[in-house]
């Protein structure tokens, strides 16, 4: 949070102005970069309109906490109030959502979205919003997790008349989601006074629920098959629940007007793209709508088959790849949820396809054909092998040629990395993805990043981790050449070797050998520890926390990144791919694997000037010696 103080106090602050100056010198802090004029603008407006309710209900004891981070993720309650239970006498929580705005309208029917004319596209109706907050809250705070109860949620609209926002109401079904506008000032007033004493100090709550530990995040893959076959397992928040909505109303607009429609959902790793697209899956399953769920990664198709059909045999046969639609019947699907597409290829067609198929059809034209609603989950800074070309610009281009619209959603906070924003701006411009060169790493209490010495140090550090009961795992980028797999019974070839340490590399078989798990599982089967792990079993999948070596194809020399490609031994490189998509790609595979851990990352360089480049960048953050 930005700030957490009584409201008496905080009120002092707006009246001398140094409450703004503290808001936007802790948010350069724990974020890296400055606060945008709309941000700041809502601090100046919303948050003194709220300290005035709390002075007017005589509750200036309650402890307010501002920009309040909710676990795992990166998305802040803008404040929640801590205090009381006037009856009861238990903690208390309030979840406040301040809106700016003067009027909204429910979207064409659909009164979980809003339309705003500040915005092109419709948004999540705050009552919706705050509901989820809270919803998420009580998932995710062990504090409340057995105390539901204890927490609600408003959204207030304090330049709002009745009028203007009428309809938003029309979901208010619950105490974890209410509206009040300006003109029910009253209202407001009533209702937190009735979930909040005005005799009793809150800061004792406010250190209960941030004390609270952390309840684990719910592991995609260990939810799969209640998320696709029984009910909803994660909390989808703010524009992930837009994205949700506006592909459920996608498929519902074009089944009744008989018209195809393309949505395309954009976001980093850990915005929650695989989330959605199982909670979509599920909810078109449960609706009788024919739907598959399609991506062209090996390594998650299958575990999603393993985990998610493990008792029906019709939920395994869901997940498909995306050359499986090459003699599908057009719009044969009601949707198609192609997750990671990012990683479609030019065509459909390899060295198995038979010659009466090589048609030279594009992949993404196959894929739009199939299904009324195509859908999209796609990161551009993903793509990791040459031929990869699920890029939000070739997939407008093959709807426009089919005169189809698209709607493009995109997905800004991270869930992934401890939900920590500044350790992806870390990552990214650690690795050049961005402009501005590396910066020093400043620990924001949510994502853990260490620096090893040594190959053994880094596995001594994550078995230990292990033996606290979290997952880890070790992966690399691809500077070792892969030796035949053994036959059963036979010990894995230790083909990653820096000094006197060596481990094998996962393996790429579809079977266990020697306690090993098959490719498909090693990120999710705790056997996948013994061996160092590949981008392409790593990439869609997360573990709590990651060893990254970073290899000698990419290595820091005076004040830049040099890649080399004759130190990779990936087999897709060949000598025709260009030096520039070569050094794109080995970026885009450190930025994978350096994004897969969930609490922690350990990074350790075969190279010893990287190393001291690193150790400069990650002072705090070197391993001194392996905690008991």
């Amino acid at each position: 949070m930005l700030l957490r103080e009584s409201a008496a106090s905080i009120a002092v602050r707006a009246l001398d102005n140094s409450l703004y100056l503290h808001l936007t010198e802790q948010f350069v802090h724990m974020h890296g970069y400055r606060p945008g004029a709309a941000e700041v603008r809502s601090w100046e407006r919303s948050i003194p309109a709220l300290l005035a309710v709390l002075n007017e209900a005589g509750l200036d004891r309650v402890e307010v906490m501002l920009e309040y981070a909710l676990p795992l993720n990166s998305k802040r309650a803008d404040a929640v109030l801590a205090g009381v239970h006037p009856v009861t006498g238990e903690p208390s929580y309030v979840v406040v959502e301040l809106k700016q705005w003067s009027q909204a309208l429910p979207d064409e029917g659909d009164p979980t979205l809003c339309r705003v004319d500040a915005y092109a596209h419709p948004v999540l109706n705050p009552v919706e919003q705050v509901r989820r907050y809270c919803a998420y809250l009580v998932n995710f705070n062990g504090a409340v997790a057995e105390h539901g109860h204890r927490v609600s949620g408003v959204a207030f609209l304090h330049n709002a008349t009745e009028f203007g926002v009428a309809g938003l109401r029309d979901i208010e079904r619950d105490g974890h989601g209410a509206l009040f506008t300006g003109e029910r000032r009253g209202a407001f007033i009533e209702y937190l006074r009735s979930r909040l004493s005005d005799s009793e100090p809150g800061a004792r709550a406010a250190d209960e629920l941030c004390d609270g530990v952390t309840v684990p995040s719910k592991q995609l893959m260990s939810v799969a098959a209640e998320e696709v076959r029984e009910r909803k397992q994660f909390v989808l928040l703010d524009e992930q629940q837009v994205a949700y909505r506006m592909v459920l109303n996608a498929v519902q607009k074009a089944k009744n007007a008989d018209r195809k429609e393309v949505v395309i959902v954009t976001g980093g790793p850990g915005t929650g793209k695989s989330v959605i697209a199982l909670q979509l899956l599920g909810e078109l399953y449960r609706r009788g709508v024919p739907a598959l769920h399609a991506t062209g990664s090996q390594s998650f198709t299958k575990t999603m088959r393993k985990i998610a059909g493990t008792r029906k045999k019709e939920v395994q046969d869901l997940f498909k790849y995306f050359n499986s639609f090459m003699t599908a019947e057009k719009n044969s699907l009601g949707a198609l949820i192609c997750d990671e597409a990012h990683r479609i290829r030019e065509t459909s067609a390899n060295r198995y396809t038979r010659a009466a198929l090589r048609t030279g059809r594009a992949q993404i034209d196959e894929l739009i054909d199939v299904a009324y609603v195509p859908v999209f989950f796609l990161d551009e800074h993903q793509v990791v092998r040459p031929g990869e070309m699920g890029t939000v610009a070739d997939i407008r281009a093959a709807a426009a040629r089919r005169d189809i619209p698209v709607h493009v959603v995109p997905l800004d906070s991270q869930f992934r990395c401890g939900g920590s924003d500044a350790y992806l701006r870390w990552v990214v411009r650690l690795l050049g993805l961005e402009p501005g060169g590396p910066v020093t790493w400043e620990p924001d209490g949510r994502m853990q990043l260490l620096v090893a010495d040594s190959p053994q140090e880094m596995e001594a550090f994550l078995q230990a981790r292990r033996e606290q009961g979290y997952g880890a795992r070790m992966s690399a980028g691809y500077c070792w050449r892969w030796s035949p797999e053994p036959r059963p019974g036979e010990p894995l070839p230790p083909d990653v070797v820096i000094g006197d340490w060596a481990r094998p590399w996962n393996l790429r078989g579809d079977r266990a050998v020697s306690g090993a798990p098959p490719a498909a599982l090693w990120a999710t089967d705790p056997a996948g520890f013994g061996q160092v792990g590949c981008v392409y079993t790593a990439q869609g999948f997360e573990y709590d926390w990651s060893g990254v070596i970073i290899g000698p194809d990419l290595v820091w020399r005076e004040d830049r990144w040099i890649t080399d490609r004759n130190a990779s031994k990936d087999p897709v490189f060949k000598k025709a791919t260009p030096d520039a998509d070569v050094d794109r790609l080995i970026r885009n595979t450190y930025k994978v694997l350096l994004t897969r851990g969930m609490v922690g990352t350990v990074v350790y360089s075969t190279d010893a000037e990287t190393r001291d480049k690193l150790r400069a960048l990650v002072a705090e953050g070197e391993l001194q010696a392996v905690p008991a």
